[in-house]
């Protein structure tokens, strides 16, 4: 069948400098300076950067992938830096005489300041183990798989978008993080190099509580070691009174990510999260809630694997109405990975569907600076903070329902 990711997957033709010029009121000279950055950090992630300049960059395997991690105008953003879409990216990342910035051809568009190689990943554990093959800094959060293997992995069941094991297979990571060994190097991370936050994930496992427990004993060693907001994530447990254990080991969030709201497209990209079924995520989320609060259980939505925008937008308010920030990123095709030749959806089709989500989450009340930890904390990964400045919406007096 043709596969609907050809049909929504097109490319962006025009820059920042033309598609603000396209404002029908107002020239690009005069575009107001918010709304110039806002849709520079949205295109950069659709269409990455050329780079030109020595930058910290995070290639191959699970995480913000193929990436470099930088400030652009102040906003935090990953961008893809070394795929197909940033090798004919008309952005380039370059050096001046007082740091970087953005350019389109000789046009500088944004300030830019990368990320500096961590200080911690220059230590060791006591047995040799360097500490970035442990947990790594994304920007300002400290991050790790501690498990580094996935029951889906190398089977039928394998999410196509996902590259857990490529960290592994390539000898950057080791396959699983002892509680004490995450809690030593996210003290360093802490102290260094300014961490002020925790994401812990993990590969799901066919136990019961899918990897939750494990990775929340991890998060809690982290917390009491350092203080920092932890978020962990993991798959819908069998049983949702794994979630009450997660919450009573003082973990502040949660990310439980459903990917797509398509139940299509979830079935050809993630077969075993569609055995799941977006209604056990919903059920998931609302124990979540009750457990976390609202604003601090998210959970992942990818654009640009074929999904109907409508069903996109309709799951995302009815996350939304629960108390879930659903964390909207275009696809991050990763080396090596069964979706490695996806190229990313253009500007014009995330704005719309950021806009969309941003909206209803302002007229929901929904704070987007409300998670403590986690991906919705740092939202670098995603264009949706560039947007959410345009929207001039005011909160609204709505108080969010748990309607499931």
């Amino acid at each position: 069948m043709l596969w609907r990711a050809e049909m929504n997957m097109g490319r962006g033709g025009s820059g920042a400098a033309s598609l603000l010029a396209s404002t029908p009121t107002q020239s690009a000279e005069h575009v107001d300076a918010t709304t110039s950055l806002a849709n520079l950090v949205v295109d950069l992630q659709a269409r990455g950067l050329r780079v030109e300049v020595p930058l910290e960059r995070r290639q191959g395997g699970a995480g913000p992938t193929d990436s470099g991690m930088l400030w652009v105008g102040g906003f935090p953003i990953t961008v893809p830096t070394d795929n197909v879409a940033a090798a004919g990216s008309p952005y380039a990342l370059k050096a001046e005489d007082e740091g970087y910035a953005i350019f389109e051809g000789s046009q500088r568009l944004a300030t830019a300041s990368p990320q500096q190689r961590p200080r911690f990943y220059d230590l060791s554990t006591a047995d040799g183990i360097p500490y970035w093959k442990i947990g790594l800094l994304h920007l300002d959060s400290f991050a790790s798989t501690v498990i580094q293997t996935c029951s889906y992995w190398g089977n039928d069941d394998q999410c196509k978008f996902c590259g857990i094991g490529l960290s592994l297979d390539s000898g950057r990571t080791i396959v699983k993080k002892s509680p004490e060994q995450l809690a030593e190097v996210a003290a360093a991370a802490k102290e260094l190099d300014g961490a002020v936050d925790a994401t812990l994930t993990t590969g799901s496992s066919n136990g019961v509580d899918r990897g939750a427990r494990y990775v929340a004993r991890c998060g809690h060693a982290v917390k009491e070691a350092t203080g920092l907001p932890v978020e962990v994530q993991f798959e819908p447990p069998k049983k949702l009174e794994v979630i009450d254990e997660v919450a009573d080991l003082g973990i502040d969030s949660v990310g439980i990510h459903v990917e797509s709201f398509d139940p299509a497209v979830l079935a050809h990209v993630a077969p075993a999260k569609a055995r799941t079924g977006i209604d056990n995520y919903f059920r998931a989320w609302e124990r979540a809630v009750d457990c976390f609060g609202e604003g601090q259980v998210s959970t992942y939505v990818i654009l640009g694997m074929g999904e109907d925008p409508e069903l996109t937008v309709q799951g995302c308010r009815r996350a939304i109405d629960m108390g879930v920030f659903p964390f909207v990123v275009p696809i991050r095709p990763v080396a090596g990975s069964l979706m490695q030749d996806v190229i990313p959806p253009d500007r014009a089709y995330t704005e719309r569907i950021y806009r969309q989500v941003g909206a209803y989450m302002a007229e929901r009340g929904m704070d987007a600076s409300a998670p403590k930890a986690g991906c919705t904390r740092c939202k670098a990964c995603s264009g949706q903070q560039g947007v959410q400045p345009l929207l001039q919406i005011g909160r609204r007096p709505v108080q969010i329902s748990h309607a499931g």
